[in-house]
C-alpha cells in the first residue's frame, strides 16, 4: 500500500521555547504503515515557502507547519488556492492565526487537532501583492513590528518593551482611505485591515472581525495622548477595543490607504516597505486548514467558563 506523505516544516528559531521534541511527538502520532512523515528544517527567510511549494508539486495533501505567525505565513502563502491542507503547530510569539483557530497552544494538543483532520476553508488578504492571514496595517504597529523583527530574544515581553519605547518616538500620519462605501481622511495612530480578530497574544484589534466571511473589518484608531494608552490597551486585551470613542471600524472587501510617501507596512506582523499607495483586498475561501470547528470552540469556551465558576464557587464557600 502507498503511503501518504505528510510535510512537517519547522523553523527552528521562532519563539522562545525548544522544539527539539516536536519531530519525535509529530513522528509517533501517525501510522508509520499510512504515512511517510518528512521533516524539514528551515535554514532562511522564504525557505519554508520553498520547502511547501515543493509539497505541492510532490502532491503532498498534507502540510504542518511549527513556527510563528511568520513562519505559518511563508508556508500557508504558498498552499492557498489549491488542495494541500496547512496544519499549525503554534510555536512563535503572537501565534496570531492558531489562536483565531482555536488551536490550541500546547504542542501536544495541536498535534490532536491535526488528527482529528476537521479542515476549514478561511479567507486571506493581499496587500500590495503580500498575502496576510491574520492583519496587515500602517502606523504604529508597523513601526513597532520594524523594530521588533531586530530583536534577538522573542516574546511578549520583548514586544511589549518596544510597544513602551516605540510610543516615544511614533508620530502619526494622515491617510486618505477608500473602501465599498465611500471615501475618509483621518490622521491615525494606526490603521489595521483584519482579516481575523487578533494580532496574536489575544490583543483583539478587530474584535468583530470572521475569517470566512468574505470582509475585512479595518480598525482605524485616531492619535492617543498619554493618558489614554492604558486604557486602549486594556481595550485591546479584553475585546473591547471597537468601544474606544477614537476607533473607526469599516467593514468592506476592498480598500486603498494612501499616504504621503512610501514606509513600513506589517504584514501578519512581519514589516514590509511598500508604497505610498497600498491596494488591500480579501479574497474568500482560499486557505484549508486543519483547525477546530467552531461548535468545539464554543464548547470549550463554555467548559472554561464553567471550571472557573466552579473555583470561584468553591474559593467562596471556603470563606464560611
Amino acid at each position: 500500500m502507498k503511503k501518504s506523505p505528510i510535510y512537517v516544516i519547522i523553523n527552528p528559531v521562532s519563539g522562545s521555547e525548544s522544539k527539539q521534541n516536536i519531530p519525535e511527538m509529530i513522528a509517533g502520532a501517525f501510522d508509520q504503515r499510512q504515512y511517510d512523515v518528512i521533516i524539514r528544517i528551515t535554514g532562511y527567510p522564504e525557505h519554508a515557502t520553498e520547502i511547501a511549494r515543493e509539497a505541492i508539486n510532490n502532491n503532498v495533501g498534507t502540510v504542518i507547519t511549527v513556527g510563528g505567525d511568520g513562519t505559518v505565513n511563508e508556508v500557508a502563502r504558498a498552499l492557498v488556492d489549491t488542495d494541500t491542507i496547512l496544519g499549525i503547530i503554534p510555536s512563535g510569539s503572537g501565534n496570531g492565526l492558531a489562536r483565531e483557530l482555536g488551536i490550541p497552544m500546547d504542542a501536544q494538543k495541536a498535534i490532536e487537532i491535526i488528527r482529528a483532520n476537521h479542515t476549514r476553508i478561511i479567507d486571506y488578504g493581499v496587500a500590495n501583492g503580500h498575502i496576510f492571514f491574520t492583519t496587515c496595517g500602517v502606523g504604529f504597529d508597523a513601526f513597532v513590528s520594524e523594530k521588533f523583527a531586530d530583536e534577538k530574544k522573542r516574546g511578549p515581553l520583548g514586544y511589549v518593551r518596544n510597544v513602551l519605547e516605540s510610543v516615544i518616538d511614533f508620530k502619526s500620519e494622515e491617510y486618505e482611505i477608500i473602501y465599498d462605501e465611500g471615501t475618509i481622511k483621518e490622521r491615525a495612530f494606526i490603521v489595521t485591515c483584519g482579516n481575523a480578530s487578533q494580532y496574536g497574544n489575544d490583543a483583539f484589534i478587530a474584535p468583530g472581525a470572521n475569517l470566512e466571511d468574505g470582509k475585512m473589518n479595518v480598525s482605524i484608531l485616531k492619535p492617543l495622548n498619554a493618558l489614554e494608552i492604558p486604557q486602549t490597551t486594556l481595550q485591546l486585551f479584553t475585546k473591547n477595543i471597537d468601544k474606544n470613542s477614537k476607533m473607526i471600524t469599516l467593514i468592506t472587501s476592498n480598500l486603498v490607504i494612501k499616504r504621503s510617501h512610501p514606509g513600513i507596512m506589517h504584514v501578519d506582523g512581519e514589516p514590509v516597505s511598500t508604497d505610498r499607495e497600498i491596494h488591500v483586498k480579501i479574497v474568500p475561501k482560499g486557505l484549508k486548514v486543519l483547525a477546530p470547528s467552531e461548535v468545539d470552540i464554543k464548547k470549550k469556551e463554555n467548559e472554561n467558563i464553567f471550571t472557573a465558576l466552579t473555583r470561584w464557587l468553591a474559593d467562596e464557600s471556603s470563606i464560611f
